[in-house]
């Protein structure tokens, strides 16, 4: 791609530029935006710090040569080599707020966020919330995001993966959160101790046919994060064994399984999941009772 780097001089000439550079490949949309255009105004205004939103009286603002060169560098690795919008800028969003990623850690866009942001209810109803557990956390957003909506949490960030971990120290800092949230390393539940009145978790769950058939974009994640064996079950699986015994009486159990659901709901008919809805998107996210998972253990 020859660079028009002398053509193009404003925020408006790049954004339009960028749409016409992405309609035109075979991008696949699944890290944050969904269209070109909403693609193309996040790579642009991003790489110089402009705002999403209320931005017309930047348009027509000229960038410096550095700033060309560096989002036509970003526009070409987005359509060459097909890398996520957000590890090309460092930052994805969740539940409203930014949080540093790369290629350590998947994109964040789990639904997850969405219930977080509706306090858990109706499912958590009066119980109070003093500790929460966030399984396989990559980049700590979805605990992250569970210690702003309940203030008085402490909150577990623990993963199998140590580059992992870092990115989530870096995003505790970030969110100046570290008096309440801190990381620990544990495959599941091997290194986790105590109970949790919540646990949260987005494992890995795609099964060996959607993983061989993912588009480019997905495998500049971690593989760590995604693959699960042959039905995307292998660390459900796990998490269901051991779950009963770091959760309170009252607790929830949330875990998003994504196209695996079906395959889990099959596995375990004496697990009185409720697989939830979401006005944003998503599914294979479900949620149980800590008892309830005590009494199927109970029963055998």
């Amino acid at each position: 791609m020859t660079s028009p780097i002398d053509d193009l001089q404003t925020v408006r000439d790049y954004l339009r530029y960028a749409s016409t550079q992405f309609a035109a490949s075979p991008l696949f949309f699944g890290h944050g935006t969904d269209n070109v255009w909403d693609e193309a105004v996040q790579l642009v205004m991003r790489s110089v710090n402009l705002p999403l939103e209320n931005n017309a009286l930047f348009l027509d603002a000229r960038l410096t040569r550095d700033e060309r060169a560096m989002i036509l560098e970003r526009i070409q690795r987005r359509v060459d080599d097909r890398v996520p919008l957000a590890y090309l800028l460092g930052e994805a969003w969740f539940m409203g707020m930014p949080f540093h990623v790369d290629e350590r850690v998947l994109v964040p866009r789990s639904p997850i966020g969405e219930l977080l942001e509706s306090g858990l209810q109706p499912w958590l109803g009066d119980t109070e919330v003093t500790r929460i557990l966030d399984l396989c956390t990559g980049s700590g957003c979805i605990g992250i995001g569970a210690a702003m909506v309940f203030e008085d949490a402490e909150v577990d960030l623990s993963d199998i993966s140590e580059d992992a971990l870092a990115v989530a120290e870096s995003n505790i800092d970030l969110h100046d959160v570290r008096d309440r949230v801190r990381t620990v390393k544990s495959d599941v539940f091997e290194n986790i101790t105590g109970r949790y009145n919540v646990i949260l978790s987005n494992p890995p769950y795609v099964d060996a046919e959607d993983l061989a058939d993912m588009p480019d974009e997905y495998r500049h994640e971690p593989e760590l994060g995604l693959a699960a064996g042959a039905d995307g079950l292998d660390i459900a699986h796990r998490i269901l064994a051991k779950a009963a015994d770091h959760l309170t009486e009252d607790g929830l159990l949330i875990v998003e399984v994504g196209n695996s659901w079906v395959a889990l709901d099959q596995a375990y008919p004496d697990l009185p999941f409720t697989w939830l809805e979401f006005e944003n998107g998503g599914d294979g996210v479900f949620l149980l009772r800590g008892e309830d998972l005590r009494a199927w253990q109970a029963r055998g």
